[in-house]
């Protein structure tokens, strides 16, 4: 049986001219089957999703056919989407009622004035005639159904109030409450951790099998696509380039853009260099000369760093509360390395990061810099000192749209930071720009260009040139890829290696994923809850990894190799970051001191012990 059949679909955007975004494309989805539409962005493939839930603007203008048919119904019959009035009676029946969607960002895509009961029951109302009272106990059965920790509770939290995952249960909750015959997932488990990614993967799959829905998966992640989808779309510029089962697809791709899609994935224990689709050639040598300092000599001392920040009080009464977001941290940051610091969110890896950027003094313990002088605590920094330290390490950001000023031209960005510090002459500052531009693969002819009219890869660029625009010795990666497309992603990913290679670049790269760990860094430190719980090369940690936070993380990372599927079954959700639910001898009881113990040459491991503060893991 299908459920949904793309025939010959054309959407054409009538403004100021015709664009036409997607071009022919026809692909059917058989019921209680998941079919995936990858490409890039700009592809088309948000366009085919939107067109099928009838959420085109009016300036979109729609030929073909969309044919659907719930078989589910008794005499149910087939019906055209693309000829339903996107506004009228049967396109609202038919909007979160047979066929749901669930969107990339489920904070914006949520209401912050209503609480999740409250959204999630909408559906129930509109759709189903139930009064508030019946749309309230649905709603809990369907919040224990994507499997949330407290439903009853629940009902009357705020979006604000629960972490991403949790987040993007809800959605799936509210796109499941009428039991629709076709789920749209539209970059589901774009912006998760990778564990949270692997649960919400599993809890698609879980309820697919229990409701006999089918699922059009939206995505640029073939490690999501190797482990959900029975068939594959591949997209290009609007058009279908190739499209087959997952087997056919990975097994035996055809087409060069396929191809160069898979070679632009990273995957673990990579020998060669990733290849982008649009390789970029930097011009490294407009940097000038190499960072001082040996390679392999400390620059950055993380020496029993603990952070905590006060709560909001509980009452009026209520003692004030305080969260310890790190715990006894302790680590080393050598010259031309890359350190991968990794963990779920909420682990304090950007606690971490803005520690060592000298946003906030530590609570205890210290942050140290290798100067010619010796070791300096950068909390005894103040003016000149801490401006000059301030040039030497800079931030590249994880979102390139919100951390680009929309007002200043990508001339006045990349000068900024001279400006500010006072670098340089009018003249050496507009030549410096136009170095910079060349540094990271740039046209010169964009400087006059704004953040709007930019690529992702393009803004993550322009960022990375503002970073480097001061010659720091020390960059801080804050997720700096979790936002882009795989092929810009091995862009951006190759650049960084250039720099740090023939620039004798430190990095600090923080990530949720290790696979972009695992081909950029040197080492890798792990975190949970605030505690760093293993440090080591990057081969050692991948290819043995001692500890089972660590172990957990490695086996939620979705590889895009059939043969290597995601193991649902180990996926506990939760124990992996319960440090009472560790295994002896890891488990840390409250009131254990943690220590690091060198298992191997250079390879610590957290476990309890009874030293007063954790061996330095230098």
């Amino acid at each position: 049986m299908t459920v949904l059949d793309v025939r010959d679909l054309v959407v054409e955007y009538h403004a100021d001219g015709i664009v036409r975004a997607v071009d022919g494309v026809s692909f059917a989805i058989p019921q209680g089957k998941t079919v995936a539409v990858v490409g890039e962005s700009g592809s088309g493939k948000s366009t085919i999703s939107q067109a099928v839930m009838g959420l085109l603007p009016p300036v979109a203008k729609v030929s073909g056919q969309i044919l659907f048919r719930d078989d589910r119904d008794v005499g149910a019959e087939t019906i055209d989407l693309a000829k339903l009035p996107r506004n009228g009676a049967a396109m609202r029946d038919i909007r979160g009622n047979r066929i749901a969607m669930i969107f990339q960002e489920p904070m914006t895509s949520l209401s912050p004035l209503h609480t999740i009961g409250d959204q999630i029951g909408e559906a129930g109302r509109l759709h189903r005639g139930m009064d508030r009272a019946q749309a309230r106990e649905a709603t809990r059965d369907m919040l224990r159904l994507v499997r949330f920790p407290d439903p009853d509770r629940a009902v009357d939290a705020y979006p604000f109030e629960l972490s991403g995952g949790l987040r993007q249960r809800a959605m799936i909750a509210m796109a499941m409450m009428c039991r629709p015959a076709l789920l749209i997932a539209d970059e589901p488990t774009t912006a998760l951790d990778v564990t949270i990614q692997a649960e919400i993967l599993k809890l698609l799959r879980d309820v697919q099998d229990e409701l006999g829905m089918s699922i059009l998966l939206i995505t640029h992640d073939f490690g999501v696509v190797a482990n959900m989808a029975d068939e594959i779309v591949v997209v290009y510029h609007g058009r279908v380039v190739e499209r087959g089962s997952a087997r056919e697809i990975f097994t035996a791709p055809e087409h060069p853009y396929l191809k160069a899609l898979l070679h632009a994935v990273p995957t673990f224990a990579m020998t060669e260099r990733l290849s982008p689709i649009r390789p970029i050639k930097p011009q490294l040598g407009a940097f000038g000369k190499p960072c001082p300092g040996a390679p392999g000599t400390p620059l950055i001392k993380v020496d029993n760093v603990v952070k905590t920040f006060r709560l909001k009080k509980g009452g009026f009464f209520s003692p004030p509360r305080t969260l310890r977001a790190i715990d006894q941290v302790s680590f080393t940051i050598n010259t031309g390395e890359c350190l991968g610091l990794v963990g779920e969110s909420g682990s304090g890896k950007t606690t971490m990061a803005m520690a060592i950027m000298r946003a906030f003094p530590p609570t205890s313990g210290s942050v140290s810099l290798n100067t010619p002088n010796g070791w300096r605590d950068l909390a005894s920094l103040s003016g000149a000192e801490l401006a000059a330290y301030r040039k030497r390490v800079q931030l590249v950001f994880q979102d390139p749209f919100s951390s680009l000023n929309p007002r200043m031209s990508v001339n006045e960005i990349i000068r900024e930071p001279m400006v500010i510090h006072d670098v340089g002459t009018a003249e050496e500052r507009a030549a410096r720009v136009r170095d910079l531009m060349g540094l990271v693969g740039l046209d010169p002819k964009m400087l006059r260009r704004y953040p709007h009219s930019l690529s992702g890869g393009q803004r993550q660029r322009v960022g990375i040139a503002r970073a480097l625009a001061l010659r720091p010795d020390l960059l801080v990666c804050d997720e700096p890829v979790s936002a882009l497309d795989v092929s810009v992603q091995a862009q951006v990913l190759n650049l960084l290696t250039d720099l740090r290679r023939e620039l004798n670049l430190t990095y600090l790269f923080v990530s949720h994923n290790l696979a972009v760990v695992d081909y950029l860094a040197t080492r890798i430190a792990v975190m949970c809850h605030g505690r760093l719980v293993e440090l080591g090369g990057t081969r050692a940690v991948i290819d043995n990894p001692q500890h089972p936070y660590t172990q957990a993380l490695l086996t939620a990372v979705p590889d895009a190799n059939l043969d290597r599927p995601l193991d649902f079954k180990k996926l506990s959700a939760g124990r992996a970051s319960d440090p009472s639910a560790w295994p002896e001898p890891y488990r840390l009881e409250p009131g254990q001191v943690p220590v690091m113990i060198e298992r191997e040459p250079g390879h610590f491991v957290c476990a309890p012990g009874e030293a007063p503060s954790m061996k330095d893991a230098a």
